[in-house]
Parts: C-alpha cells; structure tokens; sequence
C-alpha cells in the first residue's frame, strides 16, 4: 500500500467510526478533489429519469417579470404579458387649481443593463443589456413586438376568499383571458404616443405597435431642446394624458386618501404583448423587475390655496405591489406519454409554462433486504439493491465517496439544427438546478456550498448546474455535483428521494411556486416548483438516462471513492 492510499484507508476507518458514533457526521476534506480526481478509483450507477409538463404555474409577485413575444426555434413561440398594481408614491395630495393641466404622462421600467463605456463623441454612455432575447449587441436593433397597455378592472385579491381570507391569493400563468375580460376605460389602449423617442418631430410605432427593447440612454427633454433627464434603458412610453387628468386629477373624493382605498379605485395596468406585423417568426422578450417601474405626472397648478400663479408639479406612481405574469405558449412536450419505468431517451426541460425531469437515483430492482444484524435476506425492503449493497457491502468495509456527480449531456444535434430568422441557434438557459422533489427543497449540497462569483448567478458554482460550452459557443452538458447527498445515503441511511430537474434564473433564490394542476409520482403528490424555473422562459434538450440512450451521453450517477484495502 503506498503512502497516498494508506492516508486515504485512515480516513476510512475515522470515517466509519465516526458514522457509528453520530449520525450527523461532517465532511472533512470534500470538495477539493481536483479534477483528475488522483487517482481515484471510480464508478457508475444507473439513473432513471423521465418528463413532467408543468402545466399552468403560479406567477404572482415574481422577483423576474418576462415580458415579449418570442418565438424560440426549438421550443416555439411564447408570448409573456403582464398585470400589475399601482401604488401612490405620496397619498392624499391637494390639488388648487380647478382648470389643472397636465404636460406629459410618462412611464419607466429599467432594463438589467450594464454600463460599458462612453461614447466619445456625444459623451453618452454605453449600455449592454442583460436577460433580453434574442441576445443583443451593442447598437444593433432588436426584433419588434406590438405592446399595449391597458387599464385593469380586475380586483387582484391579498387573500383566497373561498379559504375564508386564511390563505394568500394565487395567480396563474394562465389567466389572461380573465384580465383581459375585466378590463376598464372601454378597452381603450393608453400607450397611443406615435412619437419617435429621440427625433419627437417624427411619427413612428416605437411606442406600441412596434414596440423596441432599446439600449440607449432616455433622455427627457425641454420645450427647448435640452436634456431634462437621463435615465437607464428601459421601457419607456408616453401614456395618455386625458386618461390621467380623468382618473387622477379629477378622481372622486377619498380615493386618493391612503393606498387601499387608491388600489381599489385604480387597480393596475395590463401590458399585453403579441406579435408586430412583419415579426411573427420572431419578436424580441425582456426579463425585468417590473416592481421597479414608476409613472411620473408632470401637471402645472397653484402652489397654494392662495396662489395665482401655476408652478410645475409632480407626482409618481408606483408599480406594485403586486404583479401577475401570463404566459401563452405553442409549447408541446413531444413525450406525450413519459416512460416513468424505465426513463425517457429524451429530457425536455423548460422553463415557464413549460416541463421539468424527474429523476430516481440506482437502478429500481429491489430483491433482496438486509436484517437488523446486516445479514442478507432475499427479501425486497423497498430500496434499491445496488444502494443496500453500498451501505451493507459483503466485505464489512464500506467505500469512502470522495465525490459524486450527475453530468446531463445536451443534444446538441436537436439544440443546434432549427435557427430563427437570422439565423441563430436557440438561447441556451446558463444553469439548471437539481434539487428534493419529495420535500421541494435544496439538496445537502447547495446548502453547504458557499462559493461565490463575481456574477451572482454563478455563486455555488462547485455545486454546478452551470452550463458548460464547447469552442462554437454551444452547450455540451451540464453537471451537478452531489457529493453529500450520496454520502447521506450510504452513511446515515437517508430516504433516497425523487429529484427535480428543471432550468432556473437565479440559483440564489429558493422559492417555490405552485403548480396550478399538481402531478403525481411515486405515490405522492407534488404541488410546486422552483419559482425560478417560472421566470426562466428558455429550455434544453438532454440526454436521458434509458438503455437506448449511447453510454457516453446517458445520465449516469458518477461516483469516486476509496475502498480500504
């Protein structure tokens, strides 16, 4: 036995000592396996895994809004609109003047942009936008959509009146329809402004019809020409200004009083999004944080009861708090029928109303038990005989797992073949998360990773789920490692749990969402998902973990380990 294997037999032994001790041992020394793993010895375990459409989902008060129409080349076409409430930034104001005039209506959503330089001419700055599909280059125009807003008359709800005011209030993915049903002011679209942003003297669409998600700078300008006010790239419309003074300056007495009688009188916007004339085989989608969207009144009126002369005044409204995202989609998972016996060949996972995997770690069969001396019986005990055989191994001398992964391989053929107009291969989602479909909870592993990263969104990169990408660009697999959990398994006889398999947008975040029609496996019933999975609107195609699937692509539980001597 060389020096480097005897070490490793000595932590053995501490280690299954320890275990005989305290249950809730911790983990010395994982993680830091590198890459060529040292010479470990390693193996492979069977992984079955199979496709589960979401259906509807929960998607009130998201921290990522999508808004667009966007037509993938793998996944079809979606449109994402949105619903939100109105808040007063400051309540009960005074009005003086009976003739108060109102000068513009304007409304801002910031986009996630990053500032990347300065333009050395104008002085301008220079943004690049984030989460914007298709994906977008500085200076380039994006595809086109048809926006437009209009007055909600639907009372969104805090609490579940058929639960007695006891539960909060669910919105759904799929509930348009009703919105749209309940909607005021005749119908009557807002956003009617046909002038172009930065040359005002011409007509455009920019601001419905044709709709652009642009990366320049906002600048507000005065009657002479002059820049008033810079603001970050977003969504940016002029609204009517007759539907303001109508609903706002003249708005019967008390409903502007404090926020829920104002929420009541004026319950929100709808921003319906669909395909522009001559876009329908493409369209551009944002993801944003609609909560941080505002409309600013700019209206002249006395400064006093006993003033006479009008002075220029503001007032703000703000969005929220609640929003609703809507998702229509062509989407059909093209498994109809999911193989949940022995596992599909392929995974489709999408984010939205869309679908997600479900995985069983080792191989089904369940012939044989162990008693409470550690002797065999041929009898089943409802565990998978490849796992009995690891924590009950013939020789007495269980395997120190040094590190264990799942690597799901993309098809890359499926991802690459359809290209949209211009032709682009479909986006890619950057990560997916594995986590505990029996309890809708993280796995031991994210827990315990504090990595971090620059980009937030890559923090417990060790973890993994980040995509990893070949020399073109394109997606080769993704992997997951999932050490801990396996030496719960092994070690402290934890359940071995079904796993959820589902793209995300921020690996931060671990609410869940509820399923609008939950689905069943394994004897159980599952109401969530991961809400992140909800703002996400891209999808993959992996490999699956069935027979058919060739073995250097199949899913498989990946493991390295040190047996002692």
């Amino acid at each position: 036995m060389n020096f480097s294997r005897f070490l490793r037999f000595l932590g053995v032994v501490s280690l299954v000592t320890l275990v005989s001790c305290d249950k809730d041992f911790t983990n010395v020394g994982i993680d830091i396996v590198g890459e060529d793993h040292y010479g470990l010895d390693q193996t492979y375990f069977d992984v079955m895994a199979y496709n589960q459409n979401t259906g509807a989902v929960q998607a009130n008060d998201m921290a990522i809004n999508s808004l667009g129409y966007y037509n993938n080349p793998v996944f079809g076409k979606t449109k994402a609109s949105i619903v939100t409430q109105l808040e007063l930034a400051s309540t009960n104001p005074t009005f003086y003047a009976n003739d108060i005039t109102i000068d513009s209506v304007y409304m801002h959503v910031p986009y996630f942009a990053t500032l990347t330089d300065v333009d050395e001419t104008s002085g301008d700055p220079i943004y690049r936008l984030d989460s914007i599909l298709p994906a977008h280059q500085v200076g380039t125009a994006l595809p086109k959509i048809k926006l437009s807003v209009y007055e909600s008359g639907y009372a969104i709800q805090d609490f579940d009146p058929s639960s007695g005011l006891q539960q909060p209030q669910y919105y759904y993915s799929d509930q348009l329809a009703e919105f749209e049903g309940n909607l005021a002011n005749g119908g009557q679209r807002i956003n009617t402004d046909n002038t172009n942003a930065d040359t005002p003297a011409t007509t455009d669409f920019s601001q419905n019809d044709q709709f652009v998600f642009r990366d320049k700078e906002i600048k507000i300008l005065r009657p002479s020409g002059t820049v008033k006010e810079r603001l970050a790239p977003g969504i940016y419309l002029n609204l009517n200004k007759t539907f303001f003074e109508n609903k706002i300056i003249n708005a019967p007495s008390g409903v502007l009083l404090n926020n829920n009688t104002f929420r009541n009188y004026f319950r929100g916007l709808l921003f319906k999004a669909e395909a522009a004339a001559g876009f329908e085989n493409q369209g551009a989608m944002a993801r944003l944080n609609f909560s941080r969207g505002t409309i600013t009144i700019l209206y002249k009126d006395f400064s006093s009861s006993t003033g006479t002369e009008k002075v220029r005044k503001k007032m703000v409204l703000n969005f929220g708090p609640r929003t609703i995202n809507f998702f229509e989609t062509d989407y059909v998972n093209p498994i109809s029928t999911p193989d949940v016996v022995n596992g599909d060949q392929r995974l489709y996972l999408k984010g939205g109303q869309g679908s997600m995997a479900v995985l069983n770690l080792f191989n089904p069969t369940d012939n044989i038990g162990f008693d409470a001396n550690g002797n065999q019986v041929n009898t089943p005990n409802g565990i998978s005989d490849e796992l009995d055989r690891l924590r009950n191994p013939a020789d007495g001398k269980k395997w120190l797992v040094n590190e264990a992964n799942l690597v799901f391989h993309i098809d890359k053929d499926q991802m690459q073949l359809p290209t949209d107009i211009n032709g682009k291969k479909a986006p890619e989602p950057n990560r997916v998360l594995l986590y505990d479909l029996n309890n809708n909870r993280p796995l031991v592993d994210y827990s315990a990773d504090l990595s971090t990263s620059a980009s937030v969104k890559n923090n417990k990169f060790i973890h993994g789920g980040i995509i990893s990408k070949d020399s073109d660009g394109r997606g080769e697999f993704y992997k997951i490692r999932l050490t801990r959990h396996i030496q719960n398994l092994i070690y402290n006889d934890s359940t071995n749990v079904r796993l959820g398999l589902v793209v995300t947008e921020n690996i931060n975040n671990v609410n869940r969402a509820f399923l609008r029609a939950p689905f069943s496996f394994a004897n159980r019933i599952n109401k969530y998902i991961p809400a992140m999975a909800v703002v996400n609107p891209l999808g993959t195609i992996l490999y699956g973990g069935h027979p058919n699937v060739p073995e250097n692509k199949r899913i498989r539980l990946q493991v390295y380990y040190t047996k002692p001597d």
